[in-house]
């Protein structure tokens, strides 16, 4: 791309030079496009490009063609102005266009035979001040532009950051409720080991199924990054148990939740259990916030090989607008424990949210 605008501009040139065939025009073709072949590297050395070029070529008319004879050496100078203001990160680009501007100058002193006023003077100024400050302006929002990527970057890793630190914590609880629980429960049995070997051979299995729990849970725990807040993990770690307190949760706040649950979401592995009652807590608030309704369609299937979540309501074009760090934090939740986390507008105008999340971790 950095050839093709040179490229254009020197085939511009030697066609005009071709076909009006002013004083010693192949000397003048030689020239543009010399001029031309400065600019390429003009994003690398625009200084240097810009102010070469614009010079070479306004030295046309000592060669060959008058200044009234061709058109083409303005669009070099053009190119060569929003080059030193684009590509030059300082101030420093008004020099090179201040040289430019002295050639023409040159031009209409020594080389111009027409009788030249203030006129010409603001032509000059108006060929070159254009073409500048449309560089810096572009220079400017393309700074913009990519220091706002870079905050927006910057804000989806501190909430990915925020969502394993939440994660970390809930599954840190639950494996010390696990191990508490094998403790109690290992005492227990070693109390009824000869009263009672039965009752104590039943207690001891459950200490087995505890432990596959919490050896499933120490898998999933992953880059263990905790926060300052709530460090105890005082509260008590939600899950699908507490689905129906959330809907009525929503539904006070005036959003009509039409659920169904498929399959018994007892007895889920901690982690599971709590990162799905996330999904369903982020797609109800973001049904809350978006749904042009007011209603929303939530179905959550619990089988043996894990949780399927579905949700879907009428959007009302602005989900868009949001902030987006609800939903990037929610698929690092579910990329963790191995699942799959999609959302998106369908061609109906319904935005979907589906979750799936594996009761083991997959690999």
């Amino acid at each position: 791309m950095d050839w093709l605008l040179p490229l254009v501009i020197a085939g511009v040139g030697v066609v005009e030079l071709v076909t009006t065939q002013p004083a010693r025009w192949p000397l003048g073709a030689a020239v543009e496009v010399a001029a031309c072949a400065l600019l390429v590297p003009r994003r690398r050395y625009p200084l240097v490009a810009g102010t070469l070029a614009g010079v070479l070529v306004t030295s046309l008319p000592w060669y060959s063609a008058a200044m009234d004879e061709v058109a083409a050496p303005i669009l070099v100078v053009a190119a060569a102005a929003y080059a030193l203001a684009r590509w030059e990160p300082d101030l420093r680009g008004l020099a090179g266009l201040a040289v430019i501007m002295l050639g023409i100058l040159g031009d209409y002193l020594f080389r111009d035979l027409r009788d030249n006023g203030i006129g010409d003077v603001i032509f000059v100024l108006a060929l070159l001040s254009p073409p500048y400050v449309f560089g810096r302006v572009t220079r400017k929002l393309a700074v913009q532009a990519e220091q706002l990527r870079a905050q927006q970057e910057l804000i989806r890793d501190q909430a990915v950051r925020e969502e394993r630190d939440r994660i970390a914590r809930e599954l840190h609880d639950v494996i010390a409720h696990s191990v508490s629980a094998m403790v109690v429960q290992t005492a227990a049995a070693r109390d009824r080991l000869r009263s009672d070997p039965d009752g104590a051979e039943r207690i001891l299995d459950t200490v087995t199924d505890t432990g596959r729990r919490a050896l499933d849970e120490t898998g999933r725990l992953l880059h263990v990054l905790r926060d300052s807040d709530d460090e105890l993990g005082l509260a008590p770690t939600p899950g699908l148990r507490d689905l129906d307190a959330l809907v009525e949760g929503f539904r006070a706040a005036g959003l009509r939740v039409d659920v169904v649950v498929e399959g018994e979401t007892h007895d889920l592995p901690a982690a599971l259990d709590t990162s799905s009652y996330r999904v369903v807590q982020e797609a109800l608030t973001n049904a809350l916030r978006y749904a042009a309704d007011g209603a929303v369609e939530l179905q959550v299937r619990v089988t043996r090989d894990g949780v399927a979540i579905r949700s879907s309501n009428v959007s009302d074009g602005r989900a868009s607008q949001g902030s987006g760090l609800g939903l990037a934090g929610l698929a690092e939740r579910v990329a963790l424990l191995g699942g799959r986390l999609t959302h998106g507008l369908t061609p109906s105008g319904r935005f979907e949210l589906a979750a799936e999340l594996p009761t083991r971790p997959v690999g």
